[in-house]
């Protein structure tokens, strides 16, 4: 039987509205951020959608998120939080590197490419694959759950993804250790509408 995991980045807070480097680093929700989590929430709610269990970063933006989406009992993990960039954190984003990143940050004490996306999945791989685990939400970060996506791109229904704004959902199938992207939901702020991804045809 096929699980369900869906992977959520957290709302706007006040360091992505400043456009500052935010990893490991932290910043409260903005009013926009809030608004983002409860829209992403009535998606949710839309599709008759509960989970068994919730959880999320260690990171109070993602935890507050979280709680505006959900009322099911959660538990945080350090495992789901964002990239580690070192020194970089809290600083302008201007500063940031060309992309991809690769390494960069680990020259200035951060995580290096391979050792966070090796934490992102293992992660996830863990909480998937223990019992009573059907219907899950992972609520993380941008870059974690582009990480993540790229790992499972082979596996991905409906090919890469790009553009994961806040509030952003991706639908992941698990079965066997094997991550299926099914779907990514953005979301229109202004109308509170959901647009979503096509799987595509065989």
């Amino acid at each position: 039987m096929k699980k369900k995991l869906y992977l959520m980045r957290h709302g706007q807070t006040l360091f992505n509205e400043r456009k500052k480097i935010q990893g490991f680093c932290d910043a409260p929700l903005t009013k926009l951020g809030i608004k983002q989590a409860e829209i992403a929430g009535s998606y949710f709610k839309e599709h008759n959608i509960e989970f068994d269990k919730a959880y999320s970063s260690t990171s109070e933006r993602a935890s507050d998120t979280l709680e505006l989406v959900t009322k099911t009992a959660y538990t945080r993990l350090k495992g789901l939080k964002e990239w580690n960039f070192g020194t970089f954190e809290g600083e302008s984003e201007d500063l940031n590197p060309a992309l991809p990143y690769g390494d960069f940050f680990a020259a200035f004490g951060g995580e290096r490419e391979k050792d966070f996306q090796k934490r992102i999945v293992e992660t996830m791989e863990s909480i998937m694959s223990q019992e009573e685990h059907e219907e899950i939400l992972a609520v993380s970060h941008g870059a974690a759950c582009a990480q993540f996506a790229r790992y499972w791109e082979d596996t991905s229904k409906i090919g890469k993804i790009s553009g994961l704004k806040n509030g952003c959902i991706l639908k992941f199938e698990y079965e066997k250790g094997i991550f299926s992207l099914v779907n990514f939901i953005n979301h229109d702020f202004e109308n509170g509408t959901h647009m979503e991804a096509v799987e595509k045809s065989e």
